[in-house]
C-alpha cells in the first residue's frame, strides 16, 4: 500500500490532470468558433505568423514558468496542428 505522502502528491497530480483537460476543452471550444468564422470568411486555417509569435510567446512563459522551452513548443505545436485540422475540416464543409 502506497504511503500517505504519496497519496496526496498523486491526489495533486489527479487535480491537476482534471484542470488541463477542461482547459484543454474550453480552448477546443474558442478554436473551434474561430475555424467556423475563418470558414464563413473565406480566411486559410491556417495563420502562419500567429503560430510562430505563439509559440515565441509560450517559449517565453515556459522560461519564466522553470518549464522546458522545448517541451512547451511541442506541446503547443501538437495543439495548433489539431487546430488546423479541425479549421481544414470546417473549410472543406463550405
Amino acid at each position: 500500500m502506497a504511503d500517505e505522502t504519496l497519496n496526496r502528491y498523486r491526489q495533486s497530480i489527479d487535480n491537476i490532470d482534471a484542470a488541463l483537460v477542461f482547459l484543454l476543452a474550453e480552448r477546443f471550444k474558442v478554436t473551434q468558433a474561430v475555424g467556423r468564422y475563418k470558414a464563413e470568411s473565406g480566411l486559410p486555417p491556417a495563420d502562419p505568423g500567429r503560430e510562430e509569435r505563439q509559440i515565441a510567446r509560450l517559449r517565453e512563459l515556459a522560461k519564466t514558468a522553470d518549464l522546458d522551452p522545448e517541451f512547451s513548443e511541442k506541446f503547443l505545436r501538437f495543439i495548433i496542428d489539431e487546430v488546423i485540422r479541425h479549421h481544414e475540416q470546417l473549410r472543406d464543409e463550405k
